[in-house]
C-alpha cells in the first residue's frame, strides 16, 4: 500500500504597516509638550479625579475637560506582565515588564515599560519612577521606561498647570502602525495559489448551491458546507465595478492615476480584485471584458487588459456587483 504525497503547506511572512497621522487637541498637545520638558500632566475631571494620561472629555459626564494639573514622575505599580521577547519598536530591546503605574497625584494608571532584571524583581505595589529619554521630541517615548524606586510618595497633590511651555507646542503626531505575522492559507487557497503559478485560476464549487467561489475559502459562505470540487474559471472576465486610484501607495511603482476593479471571471460566482491597464483610466467601465496579463515568473496576474470583445450585458453580472 502506497501513501499519496501530502501537498506542501504554504507559509509566508507578511507585514502590514502604515503611518497614522493625527492632530492634537489642547489637552493632548499640552501632555506631549510637557513630556518634552520632563513634566507629566493630567487633567482634572468634573468630580475632582485626576486622569493620567489626560483626555479631553470626562468619561463619566462627557463634559469638556481643560483643568490641567502636574503630577509626580514617581508612582506605584498596580499590575504587570513580563515580556521575555521584546519585539521591533517596543520601548526596550531586552526583556522587560509591561506595567500599569499610578503616578503620585493621579487617580488612573499609565501603561508603560519597566526595566527590571527579571520577573522575580517585579511585583504589584512596587515603587517606580520615570527614566527620561536623553533626547525628547514630544512623544510618549520621551518616557524611555520606568525603573525601580526606593523613595516614598512624591507630589501627591496635583499642582495646577497652564499647559503652556516656552517652546512651540506639539500639535500633531505620526504613529507607525505595523503588524508582522506568518500567514498559512490552508488547503483551498494553497490549491488556488499553486494553480496561479501555472497561469491558471481555479475555484471551488459548493455541492449544495453549485456556486463557484474564487478565491476559494474551503467552505461555502451561504450553505456552510465544504467545497472540494475544483473548477477552472476564466481566464477572461467582466469588470463589475471599479475605482480610480489617485493616491500613491508606498513601495508600489504604478503611475497615477490607475484603476482597481472587481472582476467576475467567466464561470465564477464571486468577483475578485485586479488592476486594469492597457486602456486609459477614464475609459474603464462596468461590463468591460478583460483578460489577465502574466509576467515571466509571476505567481499571479500583473494586471488585466481589455479583450476587445463587446461589453457584457448588465444582466449577466448584476448579481456579482
Amino acid at each position: 500500500m502506497t501513501t499519496a504525497p501530502q501537498p506542501e503547506v504554504l507559509r509566508a511572512p507578511l507585514v502590514v504597516e502604515f503611518p497614522f497621522t493625527r492632530s492634537l487637541g489642547p489637552v493632548q498637545s499640552a501632555f506631549l509638550t510637557g513630556l518634552r520638558h520632563r513634566t507629566v500632566l493630567g487633567v482634572r475631571t468634573t468630580d475632582g479625579k485626576t486622569l493620567v494620561p489626560p483626555v479631553e472629555y470626562d468619561p463619566v459626564t462627557a463634559d469638556e475637560l481643560r483643568d490641567l494639573v502636574e503630577v509626580a514622575d514617581t508612582g506605584t505599580v498596580t499590575t504587570w506582565a513580563w515580556n521575555p521577547e521584546p519585539r521591533r519598536g517596543q520601548p526596550l530591546d531586552t526583556p522587560f515588564a509591561w506595567i500599569l503605574v499610578k503616578l503620585d497625584g493621579a487617580d488612573t494608571a499609565l501603561l508603560h515599560a519597566l526595566a527590571a532584571p527579571g520577573p522575580d524583581a517585579v511585583h504589584t505595589g512596587m515603587r517606580v519612577r520615570v527614566r527620561w529619554a536623553g533626547e525628547r521630541t514630544g512623544a510618549i517615548t520621551d518616557i524611555a521606561c520606568f525603573e525601580p524606586y526606593d523613595g516614598g510618595p512624591g507630589q501627591t497633590s496635583p499642582a495646577p498647570h497652564t499647559g503652556t511651555f516656552d517652546e512651540d507646542p506639539v500639535t500633531g503626531i505620526v504613529a507607525e502602525a505595523r503588524l508582522d505575522y506568518t500567514y498559512s492559507p490552508g488547503g483551498a487557497q494553497s490549491r488556488y495559489i499553486n494553480a496561479l503559478a501555472d497561469n491558471r485560476t481555479v475555484g471551488e464549487r459548493c455541492p449544495s448551491c453549485h456556486k463557484v467561489y474564487v478565491p476559494p475559502r474551503g467552505a461555502c459562505p451561504t450553505c456552510g458546507v465544504a467545497t472540494t470540487d475544483q473548477v477552472e474559471v476564466g481566464p477572461a472576465g467582466t469588470v463589475t465595478t471599479y475605482c480610480i486610484v489617485n493616491v500613491k501607495a508606498k513601495n508600489l511603482d504604478i503611475e497615477l492615476p490607475y484603476v482597481y476593479a472587481h472582476i467576475a471571471l467567466d464561470g465564477a460566482d464571486l468577483a475578485l480584485h485586479g488592476r486594469i491597464a492597457g486602456i486609459p483610466y477614464d475609459q474603464v467601465r462596468m461590463g468591460l471584458r478583460v483578460e489577465p496579463v502574466w509576467t515571466e515568473g509571476g505567481r499571479y496576474p500583473d494586471h488585466y487588459r481589455p479583450t476587445g470583445e463587446p461589453d457584457a450585458d448588465y444582466d449577466t453580472y448584476k448579481e456579482l456587483i
